[in-house]
Protein backbone atom coordinates (compact mmCIF):
# COMPACT_ATOMS: atom_id res chain seq x y z
CA UNK A 1 0.00 0.00 0.00
CA UNK A 2 1.24 3.29 -1.16
CA UNK A 3 1.87 6.44 1.03
CA UNK A 4 1.02 10.08 0.74
CA UNK A 5 4.38 11.86 1.79
CA UNK A 6 4.81 15.48 2.29
CA UNK A 7 8.49 16.56 1.82
CA UNK A 8 9.36 20.24 2.99
CA UNK A 9 12.50 21.23 0.81
CA UNK A 10 12.84 21.27 -2.68
CA UNK A 11 16.68 21.61 -2.62
CA UNK A 12 18.61 18.70 -4.63
CA UNK A 13 17.96 16.17 -1.23
CA UNK A 14 14.44 16.91 -0.98
CA UNK A 15 14.47 16.10 -4.95
CA UNK A 16 16.44 12.81 -4.60
CA UNK A 17 14.80 11.70 -1.52
CA UNK A 18 11.30 12.18 -3.41
CA UNK A 19 12.86 10.30 -6.74
CA UNK A 20 13.74 7.44 -4.38
CA UNK A 21 9.98 7.25 -2.52
CA UNK A 22 8.69 7.53 -5.65
CA UNK A 23 10.43 4.07 -7.01
CA UNK A 24 8.91 2.64 -4.49
CA UNK A 25 5.40 3.52 -5.60
CA UNK A 26 4.55 6.37 -2.66
CA UNK A 27 2.65 9.95 -3.55
CA UNK A 28 4.99 13.10 -3.01
CA UNK A 29 4.42 16.35 -2.96
CA UNK A 30 7.31 18.72 -2.47
CA UNK A 31 7.02 22.34 -1.43
CA UNK A 32 9.48 24.73 -2.18
CA UNK A 33 9.52 28.21 -0.38
CA UNK A 34 11.91 29.50 -3.39
CA UNK A 35 10.10 30.59 -7.16
CA UNK A 36 11.17 27.69 -9.66
CA UNK A 37 14.87 28.27 -10.55
CA UNK A 38 14.22 26.87 -14.00
CA UNK A 39 12.39 29.79 -14.84
CA UNK A 40 14.70 32.44 -13.38
CA UNK A 41 17.38 33.54 -15.97
CA UNK A 42 19.83 33.26 -12.83
CA UNK A 43 19.77 30.84 -9.57
CA UNK A 44 19.36 33.35 -7.47
CA UNK A 45 20.13 31.44 -4.26
CA UNK A 46 23.43 30.35 -2.78
CA UNK A 47 26.01 29.84 -5.54
CA UNK A 48 29.06 28.39 -4.12
CA UNK A 49 30.27 25.51 -5.66
CA UNK A 50 29.84 22.17 -4.28
CA UNK A 51 31.71 19.33 -4.94
CA UNK A 52 30.42 16.29 -5.91
CA UNK A 53 32.16 13.38 -4.88
CA UNK A 54 31.66 8.98 -4.77
CA UNK A 55 28.98 9.37 -1.63
CA UNK A 56 26.68 11.87 -4.07
CA UNK A 57 27.41 10.55 -6.98
CA UNK A 58 26.19 6.55 -5.82
CA UNK A 59 22.98 8.85 -4.65
CA UNK A 60 22.37 10.51 -8.09
CA UNK A 61 22.90 6.75 -10.17
CA UNK A 62 19.45 5.87 -8.54
CA UNK A 63 17.71 8.96 -10.14
CA UNK A 64 19.62 7.83 -13.14
CA UNK A 65 21.83 11.82 -14.07
CA UNK A 66 25.13 10.91 -12.80
CA UNK A 67 26.29 11.29 -16.51
CA UNK A 68 24.47 14.35 -16.75
CA UNK A 69 25.90 15.93 -13.41
CA UNK A 70 29.51 14.82 -14.76
CA UNK A 71 29.15 15.79 -18.57
CA UNK A 72 28.74 19.87 -16.43
CA UNK A 73 31.22 18.93 -14.12
CA UNK A 74 34.98 19.88 -13.74
CA UNK A 75 36.96 17.14 -11.74
CA UNK A 76 39.59 18.40 -9.41
CA UNK A 77 42.39 15.86 -8.55
CA UNK A 78 43.75 18.03 -5.86
CA UNK A 79 44.55 21.03 -4.26
CA UNK A 80 47.18 24.02 -5.52
CA UNK A 81 48.00 26.29 -2.55
CA UNK A 82 48.98 29.89 -3.19
CA UNK A 83 51.53 31.11 -0.73
CA UNK A 84 51.99 35.02 -0.43
CA UNK A 85 54.47 35.26 -2.59
CA UNK A 86 52.54 33.91 -5.39
CA UNK A 87 54.24 30.35 -5.28
CA UNK A 88 51.79 27.23 -6.07
CA UNK A 89 52.43 24.37 -4.73
CA UNK A 90 49.86 21.05 -5.73
CA UNK A 91 48.96 18.05 -3.27
CA UNK A 92 46.78 15.33 -4.95
CA UNK A 93 43.70 14.35 -3.37
CA UNK A 94 44.12 10.34 -3.76
CA UNK A 95 45.29 7.38 -6.05
CA UNK A 96 45.91 8.70 -10.00
CA UNK A 97 42.27 8.99 -11.58
CA UNK A 98 40.49 10.22 -8.37
CA UNK A 99 38.88 13.60 -8.53
CA UNK A 100 35.92 15.49 -6.24
CA UNK A 101 34.20 17.21 -8.81
CA UNK A 102 33.25 21.25 -9.19
CA UNK A 103 29.55 21.10 -9.71
CA UNK A 104 26.94 24.48 -9.33
CA UNK A 105 24.31 23.97 -6.84
CA UNK A 106 22.12 25.09 -9.02
CA UNK A 107 22.64 22.95 -11.92
CA UNK A 108 22.74 19.63 -9.92
CA UNK A 109 18.92 21.10 -8.19
CA UNK A 110 17.89 21.54 -11.37
CA UNK A 111 18.97 18.61 -12.97
CA UNK A 112 16.87 16.57 -9.75
CA UNK A 113 14.04 18.78 -10.25
CA UNK A 114 13.71 17.86 -13.90
CA UNK A 115 13.90 14.23 -12.83
CA UNK A 116 11.37 14.63 -10.11
CA UNK A 117 9.07 16.01 -12.32
CA UNK A 118 9.19 13.34 -14.79
CA UNK A 119 7.55 10.76 -12.53
CA UNK A 120 3.40 10.95 -12.45
CA UNK A 121 3.68 10.29 -8.37
CA UNK A 122 5.75 13.68 -7.54
CA UNK A 123 3.92 17.00 -7.88
CA UNK A 124 6.29 20.17 -6.76
CA UNK A 125 4.82 23.74 -5.52
CA UNK A 126 6.96 26.53 -5.44
CA UNK A 127 6.56 29.84 -2.91
CA UNK A 128 5.37 27.91 -0.32
CA UNK A 129 6.67 28.51 3.36
CA UNK A 130 6.30 26.25 5.73
CA UNK A 131 4.66 28.20 8.51
CA UNK A 132 3.92 25.75 10.83
CA UNK A 133 3.61 21.91 11.48
CA UNK A 134 1.07 19.23 13.72
CA UNK A 135 3.32 16.70 13.61
CA UNK A 136 1.19 14.11 15.44
CA UNK A 137 -1.42 14.61 12.98
CA UNK A 138 1.21 15.08 9.91
CA UNK A 139 0.27 18.35 8.89
CA UNK A 140 2.09 20.73 7.48
CA UNK A 141 1.49 24.36 6.91
CA UNK A 142 2.29 26.56 4.11
CA UNK A 143 2.01 30.11 2.87
CA UNK A 144 1.87 31.57 -0.37
CA UNK A 145 4.25 33.90 -0.82
CA UNK A 146 2.64 36.06 -3.48
CA UNK A 147 -1.14 35.48 -2.60
CA UNK A 148 -0.72 34.75 1.16
CA UNK A 149 -2.96 32.04 1.04
CA UNK A 150 -2.66 29.02 3.52
CA UNK A 151 -2.99 25.55 3.40
CA UNK A 152 -3.04 23.17 5.67
CA UNK A 153 -1.31 19.44 4.25
CA UNK A 154 -2.35 16.37 5.29
CA UNK A 155 -0.34 13.36 4.72
CA UNK A 156 0.97 9.65 5.95
CA UNK A 157 3.92 11.10 6.93
CA UNK A 158 6.48 14.59 6.71
CA UNK A 159 9.84 14.28 5.52
CA UNK A 160 11.83 17.49 6.37
CA UNK A 161 14.72 18.53 3.86
CA UNK A 162 14.01 22.18 4.51
CA UNK A 163 17.84 22.78 5.42
CA UNK A 164 19.77 24.00 8.71
CA UNK A 165 16.58 26.48 9.30
CA UNK A 166 14.18 23.84 9.30
CA UNK A 167 10.99 24.64 10.11
CA UNK A 168 9.86 21.21 10.96
CA UNK A 169 12.94 20.64 13.05
CA UNK A 170 11.71 23.81 14.66
CA UNK A 171 8.64 22.31 15.73
CA UNK A 172 10.47 19.03 16.99
CA UNK A 173 12.25 21.20 19.22
CA UNK A 174 9.22 21.49 21.23
CA UNK A 175 9.28 17.91 22.04
CA UNK A 176 9.89 16.36 24.93
CA UNK A 177 13.34 14.80 25.78
CA UNK A 178 14.45 16.24 21.85
CA UNK A 179 18.08 16.96 21.73
CA UNK A 180 19.43 19.87 20.28
CA UNK A 181 22.82 21.90 20.00
CA UNK A 182 24.07 24.48 17.30
CA UNK A 183 27.74 26.17 17.17
CA UNK A 184 28.89 29.10 14.74
CA UNK A 185 32.79 29.41 13.84
CA UNK A 186 33.89 32.50 14.16
CA UNK A 187 34.63 33.25 11.02
CA UNK A 188 32.11 33.78 8.02
CA UNK A 189 32.37 33.82 4.29
CA UNK A 190 31.85 35.92 1.63
CA UNK A 191 31.65 34.83 -2.15
CA UNK A 192 33.66 37.05 -4.78
CA UNK A 193 34.95 35.74 -8.68
CA UNK A 194 37.79 35.51 -11.08
CA UNK A 195 36.58 35.57 -14.52
CA UNK A 196 38.03 33.68 -17.26
CA UNK A 197 40.51 35.49 -19.28
CA UNK A 198 39.59 37.45 -22.31
CA UNK A 199 39.99 34.38 -24.47
CA UNK A 200 37.52 32.01 -22.70
CA UNK A 201 40.52 30.41 -20.74
CA UNK A 202 41.20 29.80 -17.12
CA UNK A 203 43.07 31.74 -15.34
CA UNK A 204 44.28 29.49 -12.96
CA UNK A 205 44.81 25.53 -13.10
CA UNK A 206 41.50 24.17 -14.22
CA UNK A 207 41.65 21.11 -12.54
CA UNK A 208 42.34 21.72 -8.83
CA UNK A 209 40.75 23.17 -5.48
CA UNK A 210 42.95 26.35 -5.02
CA UNK A 211 43.74 27.38 -1.73
CA UNK A 212 45.23 30.26 -0.31
CA UNK A 213 45.60 29.39 3.33
CA UNK A 214 46.96 32.26 5.11
CA UNK A 215 46.37 30.53 9.20
CA UNK A 216 43.66 32.62 11.16
CA UNK A 217 41.60 32.83 7.09
CA UNK A 218 41.67 31.64 3.59
CA UNK A 219 40.37 31.71 -0.06
CA UNK A 220 39.82 29.27 -2.09
CA UNK A 221 38.34 29.12 -5.55
CA UNK A 222 36.51 26.23 -7.55
CA UNK A 223 36.66 26.07 -11.18
CA UNK A 224 33.49 26.36 -13.34
CA UNK A 225 32.35 25.81 -16.84
CA UNK A 226 32.80 29.19 -18.36
CA UNK A 227 36.18 29.74 -17.45
CA UNK A 228 35.46 31.68 -14.30
CA UNK A 229 36.35 30.74 -10.72
CA UNK A 230 34.20 31.38 -8.36
CA UNK A 231 36.14 32.34 -4.80
CA UNK A 232 35.11 32.48 -1.29
CA UNK A 233 37.17 34.50 1.23
CA UNK A 234 36.58 32.77 4.93
CA UNK A 235 36.92 35.38 7.11
CA UNK A 236 36.95 36.22 10.97
CA UNK A 237 33.92 38.75 11.73
CA UNK A 238 35.64 41.04 14.02
CA UNK A 239 38.84 41.53 15.08
CA UNK A 240 42.20 42.94 12.87
CA UNK A 241 41.70 41.54 10.00
CA UNK A 242 37.95 41.32 9.92
CA UNK A 243 35.07 41.84 7.62
CA UNK A 244 34.31 44.57 10.01
CA UNK A 245 37.52 45.97 9.94
CA UNK A 246 37.56 46.28 5.89
CA UNK A 247 35.67 49.26 6.15
CA UNK A 248 37.14 50.83 3.24
CA UNK A 249 37.80 49.88 -0.74
CA UNK A 250 41.32 51.00 0.00
CA UNK A 251 41.38 48.96 2.87
CA UNK A 252 40.07 46.24 0.75
CA UNK A 253 42.45 46.44 -1.92
CA UNK A 254 45.81 46.47 0.32
CA UNK A 255 44.84 43.69 2.28
CA UNK A 256 44.35 41.63 -0.59
CA UNK A 257 47.75 42.78 -2.37
CA UNK A 258 49.83 42.09 1.09
CA UNK A 259 47.95 38.46 1.41
CA UNK A 260 46.24 37.23 -2.45
CA UNK A 261 48.20 39.48 -4.68
CA UNK A 262 48.58 36.85 -7.39
CA UNK A 263 44.73 36.56 -7.28
CA UNK A 264 44.01 40.23 -7.20
CA UNK A 265 45.51 40.78 -10.24
CA UNK A 266 42.65 38.70 -11.20
CA UNK A 267 39.72 39.91 -9.60
CA UNK A 268 38.93 42.84 -12.08
CA UNK A 269 35.34 43.22 -10.05
CA UNK A 270 36.77 42.68 -6.57
CA UNK A 271 35.20 45.76 -4.97
CA UNK A 272 32.15 45.09 -6.23
CA UNK A 273 31.86 41.80 -5.48
CA UNK A 274 32.87 42.28 -1.81
CA UNK A 275 30.15 44.96 -1.56
CA UNK A 276 27.51 43.58 -3.26
CA UNK A 277 27.49 39.93 -1.83
CA UNK A 278 26.08 38.59 1.29
CA UNK A 279 28.44 37.70 4.04
CA UNK A 280 27.35 34.62 5.54
CA UNK A 281 27.75 32.57 8.51
CA UNK A 282 29.08 28.99 9.27
CA UNK A 283 26.84 26.87 11.82
CA UNK A 284 27.04 23.07 12.83
CA UNK A 285 23.95 21.38 14.28
CA UNK A 286 23.67 17.72 16.30
CA UNK A 287 20.55 16.46 17.38
CA UNK A 288 18.74 13.57 18.25
CA UNK A 289 16.50 12.29 17.39
CA UNK A 290 16.47 12.23 13.54
CA UNK A 291 12.80 11.44 13.22
CA UNK A 292 9.44 10.97 15.19
CA UNK A 293 7.17 8.36 15.17
CA UNK A 294 6.00 7.09 12.16
CA UNK A 295 4.84 10.74 11.44
CA UNK A 296 8.49 13.22 10.44
CA UNK A 297 11.91 12.46 9.58
CA UNK A 298 14.46 14.64 8.88
CA UNK A 299 17.27 14.33 6.29
CA UNK A 300 20.41 16.65 5.22
CA UNK A 301 20.77 19.63 6.94
CA UNK A 302 18.02 20.18 8.35
CA UNK A 303 19.26 16.83 10.74
CA UNK A 304 23.23 17.70 10.28
CA UNK A 305 24.01 21.02 8.94
CA UNK A 306 28.23 21.27 8.94
CA UNK A 307 30.34 23.58 7.59
CA UNK A 308 31.59 23.35 4.13
CA UNK A 309 35.52 22.29 4.80
CA UNK A 310 35.26 18.68 3.84
CA UNK A 311 32.86 19.48 0.73
CA UNK A 312 30.28 16.58 1.98
CA UNK A 313 27.33 18.88 2.91
CA UNK A 314 25.60 17.15 -0.61
CA UNK A 315 27.21 14.36 -0.50
CA UNK A 316 26.15 13.30 3.25
CA UNK A 317 22.58 14.47 2.52
CA UNK A 318 22.44 12.11 -0.53
CA UNK A 319 24.21 9.37 1.53
CA UNK A 320 21.07 10.02 3.83
CA UNK A 321 18.65 9.28 1.04
CA UNK A 322 20.54 6.18 -0.26
CA UNK A 323 20.47 4.47 3.23
CA UNK A 324 16.36 5.65 3.29
CA UNK A 325 16.56 3.44 0.09
CA UNK A 326 17.87 0.93 1.51
CA UNK A 327 15.48 0.71 4.84
CA UNK A 328 12.70 1.08 2.73
CA UNK A 329 13.62 -2.44 1.53
CA UNK A 330 14.00 -3.30 4.58
CA UNK A 331 10.21 -2.70 6.29
CA UNK A 332 6.58 -3.00 5.17
CA UNK A 333 4.28 0.38 5.29
CA UNK A 334 3.21 -0.23 8.65
CA UNK A 335 6.70 -0.65 9.84
CA UNK A 336 7.95 3.26 9.14
CA UNK A 337 8.14 3.60 12.79
CA UNK A 338 10.78 1.23 13.06
CA UNK A 339 12.11 1.81 10.07
CA UNK A 340 12.54 5.62 11.22
CA UNK A 341 13.90 4.50 14.24
CA UNK A 342 16.90 2.52 12.48
CA UNK A 343 17.23 4.89 10.36
CA UNK A 344 18.15 8.11 13.19
CA UNK A 345 20.31 4.89 14.91
CA UNK A 346 22.50 4.62 11.52
CA UNK A 347 23.22 7.96 10.46
CA UNK A 348 23.48 10.46 13.54
CA UNK A 349 26.64 9.02 14.32
CA UNK A 350 28.05 9.45 10.55
CA UNK A 351 26.28 12.82 11.04
CA UNK A 352 28.08 13.94 14.34
CA UNK A 353 31.13 12.60 12.68
CA UNK A 354 31.54 14.11 9.61
CA UNK A 355 30.46 17.26 11.54
CA UNK A 356 33.52 17.15 13.32
CA UNK A 357 35.47 15.67 10.42
CA UNK A 358 34.53 19.29 8.50
CA UNK A 359 35.72 21.40 11.76
CA UNK A 360 38.96 19.54 11.55
CA UNK A 361 39.42 20.45 7.65
CA UNK A 362 39.32 24.31 8.58
CA UNK A 363 42.41 24.07 10.50
CA UNK A 364 44.26 21.46 8.30
CA UNK A 365 42.84 23.78 5.20
CA UNK A 366 43.71 27.08 6.81
CA UNK A 367 46.62 26.32 9.20
CA UNK A 368 48.53 22.93 8.09
CA UNK A 369 48.84 22.62 4.20
CA UNK A 370 51.93 24.26 4.43
CA UNK A 371 53.08 23.17 7.30
CA UNK A 372 56.42 21.10 7.26
CA UNK A 373 55.26 18.09 9.64
CA UNK A 374 52.06 17.88 7.67
CA UNK A 375 53.37 17.68 4.07
CA UNK A 376 55.77 14.66 6.15
CA UNK A 377 52.46 13.50 7.47
CA UNK A 378 51.19 13.18 3.36
CA UNK A 379 54.42 11.76 2.22
CA UNK A 380 54.16 8.69 4.70
CA UNK A 381 50.46 8.59 3.75
CA UNK A 382 51.36 8.27 0.23
CA UNK A 383 54.00 5.51 1.29
CA UNK A 384 51.88 3.44 2.65
CA UNK A 385 49.11 3.83 0.31
CA UNK A 386 51.76 2.05 -2.24
CA UNK A 387 52.72 -0.38 0.01
CA UNK A 388 49.31 -1.41 1.93
CA UNK A 389 46.97 -0.68 -1.12
CA UNK A 390 44.07 -2.80 0.00
CA UNK A 391 44.62 -2.30 3.83
CA UNK A 392 45.64 1.79 4.39
CA UNK A 393 43.36 4.65 3.65
CA UNK A 394 44.26 8.34 4.18
CA UNK A 395 41.73 10.29 6.38
CA UNK A 396 40.71 11.76 3.05
CA UNK A 397 40.41 9.10 0.79
CA UNK A 398 38.04 7.33 3.65
CA UNK A 399 35.71 10.36 3.41
CA UNK A 400 36.14 11.09 -0.27
CA UNK A 401 36.38 8.34 -2.23
CA UNK A 402 34.81 5.58 0.19
CA UNK A 403 31.49 4.59 1.28
CA UNK A 404 32.78 3.41 4.78
CA UNK A 405 31.02 5.23 7.26
CA UNK A 406 32.27 8.89 8.87
CA UNK A 407 32.24 7.51 11.94
CA UNK A 408 34.45 4.36 10.70
CA UNK A 409 36.64 7.21 8.83
CA UNK A 410 37.07 9.40 11.65
CA UNK A 411 38.18 6.36 14.35
CA UNK A 412 40.81 5.13 11.51
CA UNK A 413 41.76 8.57 10.83
CA UNK A 414 43.31 8.90 14.64
CA UNK A 415 44.78 5.14 14.14
CA UNK A 416 46.61 6.70 10.79
CA UNK A 417 47.52 10.14 13.04
CA UNK A 418 49.50 7.66 15.80
CA UNK A 419 50.59 5.44 12.98
CA UNK A 420 52.36 7.71 11.28
CA UNK A 421 54.00 9.61 13.92
CA UNK A 422 55.03 6.77 15.04
CA UNK A 423 56.96 5.93 11.34
CA UNK A 424 58.12 9.89 11.54
CA UNK A 425 59.83 9.26 14.54
CA UNK A 426 62.27 6.44 12.79
CA UNK A 427 65.57 8.59 11.62
CA UNK A 428 66.02 9.26 7.86
CA UNK A 429 62.82 7.56 6.93
CA UNK A 430 61.28 9.58 4.52
CA UNK A 431 64.97 9.16 2.57
CA UNK A 432 65.42 5.60 3.34
CA UNK A 433 61.74 4.29 3.43
CA UNK A 434 62.29 1.71 0.93
CA UNK A 435 65.45 0.21 2.65
CA UNK A 436 65.22 -3.39 4.23
CA UNK A 437 65.30 -2.93 7.61
CA UNK A 438 62.99 0.51 7.67
CA UNK A 439 60.82 -1.75 5.17
CA UNK A 440 60.85 -4.27 8.40
CA UNK A 441 60.02 -1.03 10.47
CA UNK A 442 57.30 0.13 8.63
CA UNK A 443 55.44 -3.80 8.42
CA UNK A 444 55.68 -4.21 11.89
CA UNK A 445 54.07 -0.54 12.79
CA UNK A 446 51.43 -1.39 10.51
CA UNK A 447 50.19 -4.73 12.03
CA UNK A 448 50.52 -3.30 15.30
CA UNK A 449 47.82 -0.68 14.12
CA UNK A 450 46.15 -2.04 11.71
CA UNK A 451 46.10 -6.00 12.22
CA UNK A 452 46.00 -8.77 9.26
CA UNK A 453 42.94 -10.50 9.43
Amino acid sequence: MSKHITIVGGGPVGCLAAIYLAKKGHHITIYERRKDMRKESEYAGRSINLALSDRGIRGLEGAGIVQDILNVAIPMSGRMMHSVDGEQMYQAYGKEGQAINSVSRGGINIALLNCADSFDNISIHFEMKCIDADLDRSIASFENSETHNIVHIQSDCIIATDGAYSAIRDKMQKLDRFNYHQYYIDQGYKELRIPALSDGSFALEKNALHIWPRKQYMMIALPNMDGSFTCTLFFPFEGSPSFSSLDSDQKILDFFAEQFPDALSLMPTLLDDYHNNPTGSLVTMRLSPWHYKDKVLLIGDAAHAIVPFYGQGMNCGFEDCTVLHELLDAYQEHEWDSMFAEYTAKRKPNGDAIAELALNNLIEMRDLVADPYFLKTKKVEKILSELYPQRFLSLYSMVTFSHIPYSEALKNGRINEELCKEILSIPNILEEWNSEGNLELINDLMNTFYPEL
